[in-house]
């Protein structure tokens, strides 16, 4: 944390940052985009080393946020509560978490000469790149949300990248403080075996388990010997309160009694996000007065439980990018008494080639309450497909609207939605982000 750079490091650091501004000038002047991602990119070829150069220089050092889900969110917030305290906080708010754009991002805080001007970097990192960056970035804090299967096209079995979190986490300093989420027996486990400060954070709050176990489940066995884990009750997916009959692994206790902190954003998983980032703002040393009322008056990420008015019409877009991220959007969805939603399926490289994952999702809790279901997206047939296939008997009482035209299939779900109701949008990642464009007009990268 604000170490001292050698003077030939600095001559190399501070020309390929000038070109990296001058490149971020150029694509914005010509709005080409955000330049997100490219500025990092042409930098670290000039500079091999750029981002140990400039993760060095922020003065109260790095928290890394990595998982499947809600690292925006939670990052989010983080930083917000750090923002009311008076800090200078650098965050890669794009959501571009691979490492050309950790590096844009804190490019993005420096000056001309590379000299890098922040009190906190809180950086969302894609979590099959943590091993790669924890080494250069030395941070103060880890994060871990949660791992769920999402685009196993890209990264296998939740195991196995926790075998890489534990490997190299193990690495680092004493004094990094690791926050794993205490209900995702992989994470449980993997804090549980850490030479560094440990703090746990997850839910007590039996009224809110599921009925039962989704069949979108990833890791209901024990992570130390293979057995069937026994479940008092679960929140979401594989995340709940569990022991192992047969060697004894059981939950790890959570810092904070989850029950006494409230949360303003929608869905159970948002409960999870509040949690892991009051947790992590705690033990930077931020009265709980502000953090409470930070999350009290919080504001949701674009395209994450994001409210916006469309021609007089309240629009919800829930980003559902995996099977729990999806079942969880839709269980926000069944509980109101809105009738009409959006899905929208695309296969590109933000979002994962491999669609398949939609069979494991509970879309018969959808097509059991009925009202009305467009459905549209790259993939779109294969949605429809999926529909179909949760109906109980062709006599279902959908109204199923299959529209390959993304723009209009925004204006008919709009038609269809009452003036008292919301539209529910549930939109794949590069979904969202063309979503919003058409309902916003403007893009996010």
């Amino acid at each position: 944390m604000g170490n001292k750079i050698q003077f030939i490091d600095r001559l190399r650091l501070g020309f390929a940052v000038s070109v990296a501004k001058s490149v971020t000038f150029i694509v914005r002047s010509l709005r080409l985009g955000a330049a997100s991602v490219l500025p990092g990119s042409i930098a670290r070829r000039i500079e091999p080393r750029i981002l140990e150069l400039l993760s060095q220089q922020v003065k109260n050092g790095v928290i890394l946020i990595a998982g499947t889900n809600g690292k925006t969110t939670t990052a989010l917030l983080l930083c917000t509560i750090l923002e009311r305290k008076g800090y200078r906080v650098t965050h890669n708010s794009t959501g571009a978490n691979l490492e050309n754009g950790l590096m844009t991002a804190l490019l993005e805080s420096t000056n001309l000469l590379g000299t890098l001007n922040t009190d906190y970097a809180i950086l969302e990192v894609d979590e099959n790149i943590v091993p790669r960056v924890l080494k250069p970035l030395q941070p103060r804090i880890i994060l871990c949300l949660n791992l769920f299967r999402d685009q196993l096209d890209r990264y296998g079995e939740v195991d196995t990248i926790s075998k890489r979190w534990t490997k190299v986490i193990s690495t680092l300093p004493v004094e990094t403080v690791v926050i794993p989420n205490a209900d995702d027996p992989t994470l449980s486990n993997l804090g549980q075996q850490l030479p560094q400060r440990v703090l746990f954070f997850g839910l007590n709050e039996p009224a809110n388990y599921l009925e039962a176990i989704p069949h979108a489940v990833d890791s209901i066995y024990c992570p130390k010997c293979g057995h069937s884990l026994d479940y008092k009750g679960v929140y979401l997916s594989h995340l709940g309160d569990f022991t192992c009959p047969k060697c004894g692994f059981t939950k790890s206790k959570p810092t904070l009694e989850s029950s006494e902190w409230s949360q303003i954003l929608v869905g159970l998983y948002n409960k999870y996000n509040t949690l892991a980032a009051a947790t992590a703002a705690i033990e930077l040393g931020v009265d709980e007065a502000t953090i409470r009322d930070t999350i009290n008056n919080f504001q949701a990420a674009f395209g994450r439980a994001e409210d916006l008015v469309i021609n007089g019409k309240r629009v919800r877009i829930l980003l559902s990018k995996n099977p729990v991220g999806t079942n969880e959007t839709i269980r926000v969805v069944t509980q109101s008494t809105d009738k009409t939603t959006l899905l929208v399926l695309n296969d590109r490289t933000p979002d994962g080639t491999d669609v398949s994952w939609i069979w494991d999702v509970d879309t018969e809790k959808l097509v059991e309450r009925g009202g009305t279901l467009v459905v549209s997206g790259d993939r779109v047939y294969d949605l429809a497909l999926r529909l179909r296939y949760s109906q109980k008997s062709p006599e279902s009482s959908i109204n199923l609207i299959v529209e390959e035209d993304l723009r209009q299939a925004i204006a008919t779900a709009l038609e269809h939605t009452p003036e008292n109701e919301t539209l529910h949008i549930l939109p794949t990642y590069s979904a969202m982000l063309e979503v919003r464009e058409v309902l916003t007009g403007r893009k996010i990268l």
